[in-house]
């Protein structure tokens, strides 16, 4: 299966990688390097994440990567990276519009 970043997992990652180049420009490159990495070993068992138990749809899954949530959209040829966001906070129903 492909693997597909929409508009809001890009916007997201960027914003991460923004916020920890404040303290180390190196340190966020690899951490926004390896949520890719992770995101993009989705294909290889696209089953692998949890459902997302704010939605409870089968379809809607994630991995926790380090302290981040990555969450993605599977669909018969397709996964669809919905959005990255910290682990400690709840999914918000409008980071899920795919592009």
């Amino acid at each position: 299966m492909k693997v597909i970043w929409t508009e809001e997992s890009l916007e997201k990652l960027s914003a991460i990688e923004e916020f920890i180049s404040t303290d180390s420009p190196e340190r966020a490159e690899i951490i926004v390097d390896y949520l890719v990495t992770k995101g993009e070993s989705i294909s290889e068992n696209p089953k692998m994440g949890r459902i997302v138990p704010e939605i409870s749809n089968p379809n809607i899954r994630e991995i926790i990567v380090k302290k981040y949530r990555i969450v993605y959209k599977l669909s018969e040829k397709n996964i669809e990276i919905l959005t990255v966001f910290e682990g400690h906070r709840l999914l918000r129903i409008d980071e899920l519009k795919a592009d």
